[in-house]
Formats: structure tokens, sequence, C-alpha cells
């Protein structure tokens, strides 16, 4: 038994070691790890620790009542020595199996963690650098359209420019019509004056030729 325990012992602090280090190992003694995880495995692997802690148990007993004869005798026979030697060698074996086949799955667990966590980073890596694009190119967009807002703000300034230049022309214009619109007024008021004017002279005339055709007939006469 001893020498199994010894053998184990030593495997157990091989696993360690390999797994310890990053080398070709490694991968192997993980993936069979993973799969003593699976199926019956973590049965077998209980069975196996609850019969080596009861086999711990009863070495422990043991040497607990080795311990109490030589109190009570006050003499320590050979024989309880050796199998006082025994017991203790085979309980600090089996605790030195229980111990590192601990470790074992801690480490086992943490390398597990530790993959999967590296699988999300790269995850969240390659969505981040996704990310990065699109925002890239949102700020391109955003870049393009506030160019777009500033070119059409432009434009916007530069029609109201025109349409104010436009609306005073259109004003000015307004008000040139009215002024010709009041000087063709006058014109058309001083035009019916002249002609009433016209008139009054023609009648004047008239009179006047009237007149001296009289005074040429009575001078005839």
């Amino acid at each position: 038994m001893q020498q199994l325990l010894f053998a184990v012992v030593l495997f157990e602090v091989v696993v360690i070691m390999a797994l310890s280090f990053k080398t070709p190992m490694r991968k192997l003694l993980i993936m069979s790890l993973d799969r003593s995880k699976r199926g019956r495995g973590p049965v077998v692997i209980q069975t196996v620790s609850a019969t080596v802690i009861v086999l711990l148990v009863t070495s422990v007993y043991n040497m607990m009542g080795i311990q109490k004869r030589w109190i009570e005798d006050g003499v320590v026979n050979p024989t309880d020595e050796v199998i006082m030697a025994k017991h203790l060698l085979e309980s600090t074996l089996m605790g030195g199996f229980l111990f590192l086949g601990l470790m074992i799955d801690r480490l086992h667990h943490y390398m597990r963690e530790l993959r999967i966590r590296r699988k999300n980073m790269e995850v969240i890596k390659k969505e981040g650098a996704l990310l990065e694009g699109v925002k890239a190119r949102g700020l391109d967009e955003v870049k393009n359209l506030m160019e777009e807002i500033t070119s059409l703000r432009k434009r916007q300034e530069q029609l109201d420019s025109e349409l104010e230049a436009r609306s005073k022309e259109i004003r000015t214009e307004k008000t040139s019509a009215v002024a010709l619109q009041k000087q063709s007024e006058g014109f058309l008021i001083e035009f019916n004056r002249l002609l009433e004017e016209n008139q009054v002279l023609r009648d004047q005339l008239h009179a006047v030729d009237s007149k001296l055709s009289r005074s040429s007939s009575k001078k005839n006469t």
C-alpha cells in the first residue's frame, strides 16, 4: 500500500508540475481532466477520496490508540514503534494524496476559468474592434453630415442675402412705380389744364376773328 501511495503522490506531483508550466503535456492533461469530470468520473473520484479519508481517519485513530497505550504503560514497545511509524507514513502519504488531489482539482478549475475568460476577452476584443470600426464610420458620416449642413447653411445665407437684395429691389421698384404713377397723374392733370387753356385760347381767337370779320364787313359797306 505504501508503494502505491508513493507512486500516486509522485504522479500527482508530476501532474502539478506539468500544469504549472506551459508544456505540450499540459494540454493533454487538461483534456484528460476535462474527460475525468464527465459522466461517472466525478462519482469514482468522490468514492476514492472517501475511501482514502476513511483509511486516514482509521490510521490516525490507531496512532492515537498506540500513543495512549504508551502513556498508560509508560514503556515504548518496539513493535508499537514500527506500527506507529507505518501508520504515520501512511497517514502522511494519504494526507498528501488528498491535498495534492485538491491542488490538481483547483489548478484545473482555475485554468479552465482562465481559458474561458481568455476566449471571452478575445470575443470582447473582436466586438470592440468591430464597434470601433462602426464608430469610425459613424464619425465619418457625422463629419460628412456636418460639412453638408455647413454648406447648406452657407447656401441658405446666400439665398437669404439674394432674397433681401431682391426684396430691396422690389421695394425700390414699387417706390419708383408709385412715384411714376404720381408723376403721370400730375402730367395728366397738366395736360388736361393745357387742353382747357388751349380750348379757351381757341375760343378767344375765334371770338377775335369774328369781331375782325364784322369790322371788316362794316368798313366795306
